[in-house]
């Protein structure tokens, strides 16, 4: 049993761990990440060897520029090399692995007991089906095909059929409102959408289809080439529709005879399962260069406007695939469960392309962490014998609500290591993780990254590092932070400022889509020479890394970055409201909620009627997931000097609110049915 020594404050791995871990002590982790720094080509070629390349690279195996005031940012891995990152992830496993039989995903429905799974031959078989389905849908290389769909093994499919023939997926939340699925469509000119008929989340039926068609009449009346949507039917399906190898034989009736009525429009919708009937199931990949342009992925920006995060083939394969295989100390016999949703960078990263490039076993989960009891994320534990389990610090914080006694009734006699992602973890929430949940024997992976990085940058390794409660401990493999100061100096020792990094690793972003000048703008203006995480920062004396929170104009709500703008410009547009500014406030479950402020134009009154209605609003402009907490009326807002909105004065105000209770501030009721609002917060990591 792996018991903290007390007198240091740091907690270590099992022998047994350590004994068959990939990096065994933190000797062997400082001796790989000095030479993954001071020898990155050779570090990364490695790795990259483990891989199938079409051609080798023709230039330099590593060129950027991080200095703005010395011309265009630009990162280039492995330049002119060719590869098909669909291939590298089943082809191979199949073919050259001998991996055909095995399981890649154990699908988990919403109700207990609705369960498929899907072996890798299997899976590529459907992989090509639809990859020849697009290309008979005039999809090409370099087009962007949007995906707006539950977690179902449909999803996966639709996006590896796009990585297959060179088409870029963009996919987005089902939890998002028709107006942002609408703007991401038409900002990334998608050609094509994929989407379902509906779905369940814990009892709240989710009529997608219907959200789809309202995103799809906005981009018609803005002019968007989109032309047709590819609806599947995960409710109501028939079983001859579904007996193909990936559907158990006998689906719960809650799912299959749901009398779902679908939207349809004939010129424009096509079934999944009619045009996959007579798809063939062998297709030629396209051959991609190493920097060609692998998948678009929204997240907000300080502006308002969300940025389309670009990612590239070759760096983004071997960073994940690298970052998956250390960082959860992952063997051929693991069971690997994420539970953060596909719409998210740790759904691609990490239930996607980083498990399935290393040929592993994970559980895809449709459902919420509560529904149907508060057990349920523990059962699906035992039921699959999960080894290695990764989800947000928000839903250790809900499920800590409800005490020790649900994780006790399961075994979690199989689990080896854990993991955090999406927000820093609190130590208290940190500590009944590891007690309760990991029975004192379960290292705790605490990871920080972004959508931007692609991977993992900051991260304990299992059985390597001692670890804090809190801290995110060290840099991984050729990622090399630092603190600077407002100046931009770089701090040394103990200290706290800005997180930077000072040199390109393979998983980064390349470009904001469409838009290269906000990428420089957004991460290389303030600090010419660093990537700037937007991130505060503290190093301790043992340099263990801390991440303290935003420290631009963004929140991190359940591992979701919201754009403060992006809210005031949805309260903004109804027509009481006049001024609006928004704030974060601390949340005992979801880490930092909405505090909204209102100004209200004349004669309008501030009622409880108005406060439900401004809810609505955020809602359905942004999605569910920022609807505020609080909306505080202001008569007035206080102003810096410049005539901006003093934000520290309304965080110092929310401080003062919360234990004082203030009037005119109201907290949301729960949504509708069972699913509560830190639930709606659910699968939502990074």
């Amino acid at each position: 049993m792996a018991l903290p020594a007390e007198r240091d404050g740091l907690f270590r791995a099992p022998q047994s761990l350590v004994l068959e871990a990939h990096v065994p002590s933190l000797a062997a982790y400082r001796e790989s990440y000095r030479r993954s720094v001071e020898e990155p080509h050779e570090f990364w070629d490695d790795i990259a060897k483990e891989f199938y390349w079409r051609s080798q690279h023709s230039g330099p195996f590593l060129k950027y520029n991080f200095d703005v005031t010395k011309g265009k940012i630009f990162i280039e891995w492995m330049k002119g090399a060719t590869t098909n990152i669909c291939y590298n992830l089943l082809d191979r496993n199949v073919n050259e692995k001998k991996l055909g039989d095995k399981i890649a995903f154990y699908w988990e429905g919403n109700e207990p007991g609705d369960s498929m799974k899907i072996s890798y031959s299997e899976l590529l078989h459907k992989v090509c089906q639809f990859a020849n389905v697009l290309r008979e849908q005039g999809i090409k290389k370099g087009d962007r095909v949007s995906i707006y769909m539950p977690m179902i093994i449909e999803l996966v499919v639709a996006m590896l059929a796009c990585a297959r023939i060179g088409a870029l997926h963009s996919i987005v939340f089902a939890g998002f409102s028709a107006d942002s699925l609408c703007e991401r469509i038409l900002d990334s000119n998608c050609s094509l959408l994929i989407t379902a008929d509906a779905f369940y989340r814990g009892d709240k039926l989710i009529n997608l289809k219907q959200i789809a068609d309202e995103a799809l009449q906005k981009c018609k009346d803005k002019d968007s080439p989109l032309k047709n949507c590819i609806v599947v039917r995960h409710l109501g399906r028939e079983e001859e529709l579904v007996s193909d190898g990936i559907c158990s034989k006998s689906p719960p009736l809650k799912r299959l005879c749901q009398d779902v009525q679908t939207p349809w429009n004939s010129h424009v919708d096509l079934w999944w399962h009619e045009l996959m009937k007579n798809a063939s199931k062998e297709c030629e990949p396209e051959w991609c260069d190493a920097e060609d342009e692998l998948f678009i992925l929204y997240t907000s920006g300080s502006t308002g406007k969300p940025k389309g995060v670009v990612h590239t083939v070759g760096g983004y394969m071997i960073f994940t695939a690298a970052t998956f295989k250390y960082v959860f100390d992952h063997h051929p016999e693991d069971i690997y469960w994420c539970t953060a949703d596909i719409g998210w960078i740790t759904g691609h990263s990490y239930l996607t392309y980083g498990p399935l490039a290393n040929g592993a076993t994970s559980v895809l989960f449709e459902g919420l962490p509560i529904y149907p009891d508060v057990s349920r994320m523990w059962s699906i534990i035992d039921k699959y014998q999960v080894t290695k389990f990764y989800t947000a610090p928000t839903a250790i914080r809900l499920l800590m609500k409800y005490g020790d006694e649900p994780v006790k009734k399961y075994s979690r006699k199989s689990l080896k290591v854990l993991g955090t992602v999406g927000e820093p973890i609190n130590p208290e929430a940190w500590l009944w993780y590891y007690r309760v949940v990991g029975e004192e024997r379960c290292p705790i992976v605490d990871t920080f990254w972004q959508t931007e990085t692609g991977g993992h940058v900051l991260t304990p390794l299992p059985a390597a590092t001692p670890m804090k409660p809190g801290s995110a401990t060290f840099p991984f493999f050729g990622v090399v932070p630092a603190i600077l100061d407002e100046s931009g100096e770089e701090l040394e020792g103990e200290a706290e400022g800005y997180l930077v990094f000072k040199q390109p690793w393979p998983g980064i972003m390349r470009t904001v889509y469409r838009n290269h000048q906000r990428f420089e703008t957004t991460y290389f203006k303030k600090f010419p020479g660093y990537y700037v995480t937007g991130d505060g920062c503290k190093r301790d004396k043992d340099g263990y890394y801390w991440i303290t929170g935003r420290i631009d104009d963004m929140l991190n709500v359940s591992g979701h970055l919201l754009s403060t703008a992006e809210v005031e410009s949805a309260l903004v547009e109804h027509s009481s409201v006049s001024e609006a500014a928004v704030v974060s406030h601390p949340h005992p479950v979801k880490g930092e909620c909405l505090y909204c402020f209102v100004t209200l134009r004349d004669g309008q009154k501030f009622t409880t009627a108005l406060m439900d209605e401004l809810r609505k609003q955020v809602r359905e402009k942004i999605g569910p997931i920022a609807t505020p907490d609080y909306i505080q009326h202001a008569p007035g807002l206080p102003k810096t000097r410049s005539g901006k909105e003093s934000w520290f004065t309304l965080l110092r105000y929310t401080v003062w609110e919360a234990s004082s209770r203030a009037p005119g501030v109201c907290r949301p009721g729960s949504p509708g049915g069972r699913e509560s609002p830190e639930c709606s917060q659910w699968g939502s990591a990074v």
